[in-house]
This record gives C-alpha cells, structure tokens and sequence, in this order.
C-alpha cells in the first residue's frame, strides 16, 4: 500500500467514525416546529426561536408551530454517562 493510499484510508475511517458517532438531526428537540406539506406531525423541530422558524417556512407552504414534547413536557433527560471501568481503591 502506498502512503497515498494509506493517508486517504486513514481519512476514510475517520470520516466514517464521525457519521457514526453523530446524533441525527431530527433526534434533537427544539421548541418551534416547521409543520405541514411533507413533514409528519409534530414536524420539523430544528429551531430555537420562532423568528428562526419564520425565516425557514417563508415561502414553502408551511408554518411554525410550538414542539409539542417541549410545550408539554414530554422531552427525555439525557441520562447520565455510567462509568465502563472501574475506579482503583485507594
């Protein structure tokens, strides 16, 4: 294998492991909401102010609305990082 090989390789696994290793998008919850035309309820949760929200809808047939898990509660914690080794006594 030549070193050009190798370098691109070596790019190709870390490039992978990232998109592994990424949260996906639609796993986030904002609280506004693009809804209507192709997006199933509660909709497109991507944005943090309803200005942003506007400015995403302005010309697409859709409108913003509240997150319904963020109005009502229903977002999951995120639950804390367990320890997979154990900790040497003192």
């Amino acid at each position: 294998m030549t070193r050009t090989q190798f370098v691109l390789a070596t790019l190709a696994a870390i490039v992978l492991a990232g998109i592994a290793d990424a949260t996906p998008a639609a796993a986030r919850d904002y609280p506004w909401c693009a809804q209507g035309g192709e997006y199933d309820y509660p909709g497109e949760c991507a944005y943090s102010t309803y200005e942003q929200c506007q400015a995403s809808v302005s010309g697409r047939l859709l409108y913003c609305d509240r997150n319904p898990r963020v109005a009502y509660g229903q977002v999951q914690q995120p639950q804390p990082h367990r320890r997979t080794r154990p900790v040497a006594p003192y």
